[in-house]
């Protein structure tokens, strides 16, 4: 059975190849969300020809959908000649904006010395695509599988996954009684299996100051100059006292073994104008100042702790500068999340690893989140990993790509993992 699977898979060298350059070629930009649409009914007709019931569903009322920006996903579904378990591959079909530095047309999946290049090539239409070719090679097969396989698209992993797979989960659509196994193709390469990821603290700060005419600073207060202070703290006391706080899980990269804070924006005063415009600004001192910051954390810290450290840098100040005033408001909190390797996904995929790469595989945690907090925490099903092709380090960078051979690699361990898991009782 295993030679027949790998010919099967052989033979869709080409059509894996175009599959992942048609994916990138719909511009699934987000945000602010575009194309959703469009994407899964694609995806639609390719697997609803192969015997898969394909359900499109609107996350109505989840954060960012809207009208103008539906948040559609795809669950396809196909059941097997018995009864018996089933398992799911979920890949997100969102990617990021592309930013500058590219060589290559960001969406028009050139093939350049055995690589497709594009946004989402590697994060993750490469691993979308492999695990389809993984699926059809399987069904030529194995017609007669037991149990079910599910194939899902699903919206805005990239911006926290509420209107994707939070919204299925909260459906019901990953309890443990309809799906067992989970499998995420997220680019962590091909001989890797990723068990979960640190957690992750978003928040606003806001400092607050007092507006007076900019040729009269004295009269007024400059929240700016507050931030500043926040930020000398961020600099000098906090971050320093991140690196200390390492953890025990295999984070890759090694760096990411310790916990981090980023400044992802900062906004004093009044609204910038557009690029190019020759408006100037009135002379006046900001009253308000925002500042966002990403904080990612390790199993060894708790939620609350992570605020606390925040919220007594932001008292600190308060007692010892004049005028200091602040409000914090928490945007996103994940806890790290975590697939023992022991469990019935990893293991299948270890035997895969081995059979097909000739060695067992590197087990790890991902630096940054990715859907598997959904599918643990409110779908409660334990038995999920990420596993795919792709280099995570091209993840959200110019000239992005995604090796072929990595794509068929995992395509065939995906299909090994997947009659494996079939046959469990």
């Amino acid at each position: 059975m295993r030679d027949r699977l790998f010919a099967a898979i052989e033979a869709r060298r080409d059509d894996l190849v175009a599959l992942t350059q048609a994916l990138i070629r719909i511009p699934t930009v987000n945000p602010p969300g575009e194309n959703y649409r469009e994407i899964c009914e694609f995806l639609t007709a390719r697997l609803r020809p192969l015997g898969f019931d394909c359900r499109l569903m609107r996350a109505e009322g989840a954060p960012g959908d809207s009208d103008a920006f539906p948040r559609w996903n795809l669950l396809a579904r196909r059941e097997g000649s018995r009864p018996g378990q089933c398992v799911h591959f979920n890949s997100h079909h969102d990617v990021v904006e592309t930013g500058s530095g590219w060589t290559v047309d960001p969406f028009g999946g050139d093939v350049i010395e055995g690589r497709v290049y594009g946004r989402g090539s590697c994060d993750m239409k490469g691993g979308l695509a492999a695990s389809i070719i993984a699926v059809e090679a399987f069904l030529e097969v194995m017609p007669g599988f037991p149990g079910a396989i599910e194939i899902s698209a699903t919206a805005d992993e990239e911006s926290g996954g509420y209107g994707g797979v939070a919204w299925m989960a909260e459906q019901g659509l990953f309890d443990p009684t309809r799906v067992q196994h989970v499998i995420i193709p997220e680019p962590l390469q091909k001989d890797r299996i990723c068990l979960g990821h640190r957690g992750v603290w978003w928040a606003e700060i806001e400092t607050r100051g007092r507006i007076a005419h900019g040729s009269m600073p004295f009269l007024g207060d400059c929240a700016v100059r507050h931030m500043g202070a926040v930020l000398h703290e961020i600099e000098t006391r906090l971050i320093p006292a991140l690196s200390n706080k390492t953890t025990a899980m295999p984070v890759v990269p090694a760096a990411a073994r310790q916990s981090t804070l980023n400044i992802n924006s900062i906004h004093g005063g009044q609204p910038e104008p557009e690029p190019g415009s020759t408006a100037l600004p009135s002379p006046c001192v900001p009253d308000s100042a925002r500042m966002v910051i990403d904080r990612r954390y390790v199993a060894e810290e708790t939620t609350e702790g992570v605020r606390q450290e925040v919220v007594e840098l932001l008292e600190g100040l308060r007692e010892r500068r004049p005028g200091f005033d602040y409000a914090l408001r928490e945007l996103m909190s994940v806890a790290p999340s975590w697939t023992e390797k022991t469990a019935p996904v990893p293991q299948a995929l270890d035997r895969a690893i081995t059979a097909v790469l000739g060695r067992g595989p590197e087990y790890v945690a991902s630096p940054g989140t990715y859907d598997q907090k959904h599918i643990d925490r409110i779908g409660r099903l334990h038995n999920c990993v990420a596993y795919g092709p792709g280099l995570l380090e091209l993840a959200h960078q110019p000239d992005e790509y995604v090796g072929v051979d990595d794509m068929l690699d995992s395509a065939r361990i995906m299909a090994l993992a997947l009659g494996d898991l079939l046959q469990q009782k």
